[in-house]
């Protein structure tokens, strides 16, 4: 199968292309897709930079959610047949990455492909889902709490912003670095005076007058590094700080410390540690129906191309950059 390996950790220019890796054979509880499309998230290129995050690779191949049709299956799996479209967020627990033909996981972590979604707005859905699932279930909001999202224009941002909002929670402030951006957060149903410019002098301050010159009962970091930092000044005391990134500088965990903070470490991996893998299908089903009974939309997408190495660069650099303006960057696998 053709196939985009990374070579070495460090620039866009260690991914080659490799026409002949070999098709995975799915073990006993395991199936085999043929990947339609994937998509792409921070992590990739964090793992490509060789950061803390290459620790969660398991294969030269890079990606870590899909959509696509079964084309095996093996001998004790129930719940499938050769044939049916699904989704997952594979993580590390397929055979290889996302960004190739083919794909082995466990049946465990699939979910049918809903026939309004196409592929591509399918592959968009998983990974961001499941973070902003475990954001909006782990920290228990109050109606009357004050919710501050760093980052909201990214995945998980847009899929939690569209939760709250559809569940009735007004108080959110969220960061928004471009037009782009915010125009698919007004979209999601923010207000105008719900976003600010991350790039905005004396931001701290800047944001507390935004929330009425009150403090945050809670910061939900999708950035971190200096973000955290802000977070952890705009934070009340005993808030709670919802860390997504683990990239929380030193100065930011003093402060957190200072204010009795109370830290919740948003990670799908634990769940994989264990060999959960009943865990992300059935989390992945839970955020469908919440879909369908709030009437909550689709990411927006955008199609960079197809299975190429200068479609992974691509990708790569606009997540890098964060030139993603709002919308979930796929790729087509033909």
């Amino acid at each position: 199968m053709k196939a985009i390996l990374l070579k070495d950790f460090g620039s866009t220019d260690n991914f080659i292309l490799e026409n002949n890796y070999a098709i995975p054979e799915p073990g006993d509880r395991d199936i085999l897709i043929k990947i339609k499309a994937t998509a792409f998230n921070p992590i990739d290129y964090q793992m490509r930079q060789g950061k803390t995050e290459k620790k969660r690779m398991h294969s030269p191949i890079l990606g870590r959610e899909f959509s696509g049709v079964i084309v095996k299956v093996g001998k004790l799996t129930q719940r499938f047949k050769v044939g049916d479209a699904v989704f997952a967020a594979s993580g590390s627990m397929g055979s290889n990455g996302t960004y190739t033909e083919y794909i082995s996981v466990p049946e465990l972590l699939l979910v049918h492909k809903p026939e309004q979604l196409t592929f591509e707005e399918a592959a968009a859905i998983p990974s961001a889902s499941l973070t902003a699932l475990q954001c909006y279930n782990r920290l228990g909001i109050q109606f009357t709490d004050s919710v501050f999202i760093t980052g909201a224009a990214g995945g998980v941002g847009m899929a939690l912003v569209k939760i709250l909002i559809a569940k009735g929670y007004q108080k959110i402030i969220a960061t928004a670095g471009n037009q782009e951006s915010k125009s698919q957060l007004l979209k999601a149903g923010l207000k105008e005076e719900q976003l600010i410019d991350y790039k905005t002098a004396h931001l701290s301050q800047v944001i507390i007058n935004h929330n009425k010159g009150h403090l945050f009962n809670h910061c939900i970091d999708l950035v971190g590094d200096q973000m955290s930092l802000i977070c952890a000044q705009v934070i009340a005391t005993n808030g709670t700080y919802a860390d997504v990134t683990a990239l929380t500088t030193g100065q930011a965990r003093e402060e957190l410390f200072h204010k009795g903070a109370v830290l919740v470490n948003i990670s799908n991996y634990a769940y994989s540690l264990e060999k959960n893998y009943g865990y992300y299908g059935d989390s992945l089903s839970k955020f469908m129906q919440l879909m369908s009974v709030l009437s909550l939309s689709p990411p927006a997408i955008k199609n960079i191309g197809l299975l190429s190495v200068e479609t992974v660069k691509e990708a790569h650099q606009l997540l890098e950059d964060n030139q993603t303006k709002g919308r979930k960057l796929v790729m087509q696998i033909a």
